[in-house]
Formats: C-alpha cells, structure tokens, sequence
C-alpha cells in the first residue's frame, strides 16, 4: 500500500518542470517548515532531514528539492495559516497519504534529537486537520521513534540537566 503512495507521490513530482513544483510538492514541504520553526529553530540537521524526505517521497534531484525548500519556506512565512497547505493534502490523498505525511511532521520534530512540546502540539493539530485518526497519528510516531531510536528525548526530560 505504502509503494502504491509513493508512486502516485512520484507521479505527482513527475508532472512538474524544474522550479514548477506540484501543490502538493509545496504544501506538504511548508507543512515540514512549519514543523521544522515551530522550536524557534531551523538548523542543518532539520533541513537535511526535510531534504531527505522530500527527496525520498517525490523522487526529486537535490537541486530540485533545494529549490522545492526555498519556495515552500517563502510560502510558510507569508502564511500564518495551516489550512490551505492541508486543504491540498486532503483533496489530493486518500487516508494512508495523509499518514505518511505524519509521519514526516514525526521525522522532522524528531530530528533534533529533541520533541518540543510545540512540535508534538502542531503535529497533533495537523494530524486532525489532515483527519488521520489519534491511532493512525500514534503508530506513525512509534514508526519514526523506531527509526530514530534513544536519541529522541522530550524537552521535559532535559529540564533537570539545566
């Protein structure tokens, strides 16, 4: 089923010129900047992950997903809103799309090593904005926790070393 996304994500990504990015290209890269600024923060180790995912779920060149990330920062902070960037995520896919575009939002939040209590809170907003289930939103996490292993700490669990 995950194959059957990836390919249509692909063929998405396959319709676009270079620097003409599908809408669906560019709302789920905002939807990762969002996530990625939510800690105030947007370093190299969450853009190279959000690089990373871009280039993996499209099947875009790193030139392309360079540009991709340009454009979709611009429309991030021209946009205090989320919903037009969901909207487009779920007009375009079904149920197991949106989920992994969860698990993205998971990947990047992650990506520091860190979950700010911002960054779980966001990922919970969208996850209801995109209408994955509270389930589908859990084991979607625990996919990524599993990949990212013990390094991935909440911020409450810093707050003693302080």
């Amino acid at each position: 089923m995950f194959n059957n996304i990836l390919s249509f994500l692909a063929g998405a990504a396959g319709s676009s010129v270079p620097g003409n990015f599908d809408k669906l290209q560019v709302a789920v890269a905002a939807l990762l900047v969002h996530a990625a600024t939510m800690d105030d923060t947007f370093d190299a180790v969450e853009r190279l992950t959000i690089e990373r995912l871009l280039g993996e779920r499209f099947g875009l060149a790193p030139d392309a997903v360079g540009r991709l990330l340009v454009k979709a920062e611009r429309q991030a902070d021209e946009s205090s809103q989320l919903y037009p960037f969901t909207r487009i995520a779920i007009e375009r896919l079904d149920n197991a799309g949106r989920v992994l575009v969860i698990e993205m939002l998971w990947e990047v939040a992650y990506a520091d090593g860190v979950l700010h209590p911002d960054e779980d809170a966001l990922v919970r907003r969208l996850a209801g904005l995109l209408y994955v289930s509270d389930y589908d939103r859990g084991e979607a996490k625990k996919r990524v926790l599993a990949r990212v292993g013990a390094n991935a700490r909440k911020d409450e669990d810093l707050e003693g070393l302080f």
